[in-house]
């Protein structure tokens, strides 16, 4: 006796579950972990020691080392949408990178969880290595804004890091495409910072400012421009908090010792509290 039905190729076999149908036998190519390629992903954690800390240690550091290149694939999209005056594109980018950066704050609540002791026993097998020389970090500062040409030698050695990070020198900021989008909308924005040396760290200005202080003193004129302003503003709001927290929980666990790449650690953190990226964004408050 034979029959028409056709015995489904293994791909295609699924498990009844109630009102669901679940696939199985499923080729691993085509699974939930080959598609993640989970293999190589749970495979790249490799302890230098047997101290129970070291794969948290690893496992936050590589996380966010994971969420930074997803901001960065974001702010691509941000900075193009609004160098082809696509704010819609370059608002969704920044909502998404919001998110992603409450992630990074809260991952150092994870960490802090690591004590002192816990730290001791295991800095040892950490070598010269430093969150210092993360290029991905690098380039994100450069991308929002804060240029230093100096910190890219640390990289002299990879030279497809290098010279990554020397085309993200090279190219407009984030506020650089800002001011640019302002300048075609008619809002008077200087020369200087237009046609600046996109290599060279910003420099506050009063100009400016003062054409910031055009669209917020009309919000119902430049809504658009002012609800970009206002998410800039969370966007380093939210930098600052991770920096800020990243100080603190380096304090909490080894206090104002050296960093493990020759930084002075706390001291170093403390002093990126400072900086801004879109400091007429803040200032301009004050005139209000």
């Amino acid at each position: 006796m034979t029959s028409d039905a056709k015995t489904p190729p293994a791909s295609s076999v699924s498990v009844s579950r109630g009102e669901d149908s679940i696939h199985w036998k499923i080729e691993p190519a085509e699974s939930y972990g080959g598609y993640l390629d989970l293999e190589r992903l749970l495979s790249a954690q490799r302890p230098r020691s047997n101290e129970h800390d070291e794969l948290l240690f690893i496992i936050v550091h590589q996380t966010a080392e994971l969420w930074m290149k997803q901001s960065l694939h974001e702010l691509k999209q941000v900075v193009a949408g609004l160098h082809e005056d696509r704010l819609d594109t370059a608002l969704k980018g920044l909502a998404r990178i919001a998110g992603i950066q409450r992630l990074l704050i809260q991952s150092w609540d994870v960490l802090s969880t690591l004590t002192p002791h816990d730290y001791v026993r295991l800095r040892e097998h950490l070598g010269p290595s430093s969150g210092f020389q993360s290029w991905q970090y690098r380039a994100l500062e450069f991308a929002l804004g804060n240029k230093d040409a100096g910190l890219i030698e640390v990289h002299r050695n990879d030279a497809q890091r290098h010279a990554e990070l020397e085309a993200c020198l090279a190219r407009p900021s984030l506020y650089d495409e800002a001011l640019q989008l302002l300048a075609r909308r008619g809002v008077p924005v200087p020369q200087a910072a237009l046609e600046r040396d996109w290599r060279q760290p910003y420099v506050a200005s009063a100009e400016v400012e003062a054409a910031w202080l055009v669209v917020y003193r009309d919000v119902d004129r430049w809504w658009d421009l002012y609800d970009l302003a206002e998410k800039l503003v969370d966007l380093e709001d939210r930098f600052q908090q991770w920096r800020f927290r990243h100080m603190t929980t380096v304090e909490r666990i080894i206090g104002r010792k050296t960093g493990t790449g020759g930084s002075s650690g706390v001291p170093y953190l403390a002093k990126a509290l400072s900086l801004r990226f879109f400091p007429e964004l803040w200032s301009l408050r004050t005139q209000l």
